[in-house]
């Protein structure tokens, strides 16, 4: 090769050990995402799958560009297998979670996908143990990598039938998909879904074809390495919103904001890393020394610039909502919470106390809610005290304050002012401050500012009412946003319910853990089952005609239904360990005994009976929602009718 080849092939090089670094960073980054965010979303942990599986792949690329000859090699192309054998199961195991999530559930696509797994297992193994599948390694810097076996046509053959295979059932289930966003999104994962197949292709290319030409491959990698970081992104801001309750917006804020203080903050860093010469000294000075200037410079400056250009992020994740979303965090940060408000009264009480040089004063807050609490105070808090125990409420009322001047009302060597709100119609609290003479002796210049300080404590105190008002009328709304909520974040499949299904459901309620055991509870009749919001389920509807249409009691079918269903199969014995949940629930609910009895037929403590029963109450809700899930729903009004 000529001098500029070599050159070239070594910038190549350089670039792409850059960007393997950057992608073990960024797949890392986004499987703790997952795991922390969609943990509970089948989609989220088929995806985290996936990206464990890039992870070994690239971190066992990156530390290939690290070592030196082919002995260190061996342990690190062992340990990129892991991720080459595995990512055909995590395919499967991707594509069948989003079917399953467009209500497509399959047992021989499920059985498919164990059986891929035991199978990169054993892909897995004859790479470790045997030179059936890869042997005779060789090492060149930057490319070092196994020759292909006998047998590795098998494995390709696999691994593209599944890609393939995968590729097919994410367009199944973007067919399945009835709204616009939802077909957008599975359009996006299936633009994006060849990412984890192309960062695994370039070893398998290599292993088939060993000779190709460094510059020509370094050129496929880089471009490969490029296209795979573009579509990793992609591909986890699509993942994101399966099973995500909070509004769209805040999972994009989330997910952006992640992806720029972590993953990138962090490829910077590693960038400076391996940019830096290897040399002793840099600029008349050691290494080390600029390497961790340049660090901390990098770390520190692209926080600061994060965080300025926060706003301008925040309007283009919202762009249609940027005026709302603007407002809303101006009053984030102008709202006044009880500390915020006291430093603003003690602010002022101090000032006040300074203008009339005295020592001693305090202010109190009279809250409708929750009575007159004291808000702040200077001086002794026994002298305070003992104001407020000797104060003549009456004559305060009777003293006009706050007309022509902010006059003080005198009273026990105190003076005192009621503080008011605009409309001067409402006590807001008051102000209490030690007495500097008998009688009252302010200046003019002493009582402007006097008023004025009095007036910003009125206006602090006015403000947080308010805010309270604000804050018990959204209280009031909570449970109507959430309503909506659920209806905004309900992804419309084939075959998924109806609209008033998913907004109504008692599923759906935070409190449907409690609504089970309440009903438990009343098994055979009570409050608490007569009118639990159980009866408005769907199975319990069309339960009704098989129990003379009394609502109540096709809620105890259902829920006998849900307690058999835990019921194992052979011979029932009170002590075994499988039969643990249904004896429980027969023998506390359905046969009303006492918990002393039940423990000692069941040979265990009542703390630990106690501690089982809460478990086979999750299991009865657990069942219920399944049971609500299956079929169509019916629109039913819910009887609430008394059992005779």
């Amino acid at each position: 090769m000529t001098m500029n080849s070599i050159d070239s092939t070594r910038i190549l090089a350089g670039l792409n050990q850059i960007l393997s670094s950057a992608i073990v960073i960024l797949a890392f980054s986004l499987l703790v995402y997952m795991l922390i965010h969609n943990l509970r979303s089948s989609v989220g942990r088929s995806f985290a799958a996936l990206l464990a599986c890039m992870c070994f792949a690239y971190a066992g690329d990156v530390a290939l560009f690290r070592v030196s000859n082919l002995t260190e090699a061996i342990p690190w192309l062992k340990f990129q297998w892991i991720g080459i054998a595995f990512l055909p199961a995590a395919y499967l195991h991707f594509a069948d979670a989003l079917l399953r999530t467009t209500n497509a559930p399959s047992l021989r696509r499920r059985f498919a996908v164990w059986i891929a797994y035991f199978f990169g297992l054993l892909v897995f193994l004859l790479a470790l143990q045997t030179e059936f599948l890869v042997h005779n390694p060789f090492y060149s810097p930057g490319v070092t990598q196994f020759r292909a076996g006998p047998f590795f046509w098998v494995f390709t053959t696999y691994f593209y039938t599944t890609l393939f295979w995968g590729a097919y059932k994410i367009y199944s289930a973007r067919a399945r998909c009835l709204t616009s966003g939802a077909r957008r999104r599975m359009t996006m994962l299936a633009i994006s879904f060849f990412a984890p197949a192309l960062g695994v292709y370039p070893y398998m290319l290599i292993a088939n074809s060993p000779t190709l030409h460094p510059l020509l491959l370094f050129v496929i990698l880089l471009l490969v390495n490029i296209g795979i970081t573009i579509m990793l992104i992609v591909m986890a801001y699509s993942v994101a919103f399966f099973g995500a309750v909070p509004p769209d917006r805040a999972v994009k804020y989330d997910l952006v904001h992640f992806l720029l203080r972590g993953p990138l903050v962090a490829i910077i860093v590693i960038s400076i890393i391996q940019a830096l010469p290897q040399q002793e000294r840099l600029l008349g000075l050691p290494r080390d020394f600029i390497f961790a200037a340049s660090i901390v410079a990098a770390i520190v400056i692209s926080q600061l610039t994060i965080n300025l250009a926060k706003a301008a992020i925040d309007s283009l994740i919202s762009y249609r909502d940027r005026v709302e979303i603007a407002w809303i965090s101006e009053l984030d940060r102008r709202l006044l919470t009880t500390t915020d408000l006291q430093q603003a009264l003690e602010n002022v009480l101090t000032a006040l106390c300074e203008t009339l040089r005295v020592r001693h004063g305090f202010i109190y807050n009279l809250t409708a809610r929750q009575g007159p609490r004291l808000e702040t105070r200077v001086g002794s808090g026994e002298v305070v005290d003992k104001a407020l125990a000797e104060i003549n409420v009456t004559d305060l009322i009777e003293h006009k304050n706050g007309s022509a001047g902010y006059h003080f009302i005198i009273q026990n060597d105190f003076w005192f002012v009621i503080l008011q709100n605009k409309a001067r119609d409402r006590h807001l609290g008051l102000l209490g401050l030690e007495a500097r003479s008998p009688t009252y002796d302010l200046t003019p210049a002493e009582e402007s500012n006097v008023a004025f300080l009095i007036q910003q404590a009125e206006l602090a105190l006015e403000d947080r009412r308010l805010q309270q008002e604000v804050f018990m009328a959204l209280k009031s709304i909570i449970p109507e946003i959430e309503r909506v909520q659920r209806l905004r974040s309900a992804v419309r499949y084939t075959g998924s319910p109806s609209l008033v299904s998913l907004t109504e459901s008692p599923i759906l309620e935070t409190e449907f853990l409690q609504m089970v055991r309440d009903a438990l509870s009343h098994y055979w009749g009570g409050p608490k089952l007569t009118g639990s919001p159980l009866l408005g389920l769907r199975v319990v509807q069309e339960a009704l005609t098989e129990n003379d249409g009394n609502a109540v009691r096709a809620l105890r079918s259902v829920l006998s239904q849900a307690i058999e269903k835990q019921r194992p199969d052979g011979e029932r014995r009170m002590t075994a360990t499988e039969w643990l949940i249904y004896n429980i629930l027969d023998l506390k609910f359905v046969q009303g005994l006492r918990v002393r009895d039940i423990a000692q037929r069941m040979a265990i403590s009542e703390a630990d009976l106690y501690r089982k029963q809460k478990l086979a109450i999750e299991e009865v809700a657990r069942t219920l929602s399944e049971m609500e899930a299956k079929g169509p729903p019916r629109l039913i009004t819910p009887a609430r009718s008394e059992e005779k």
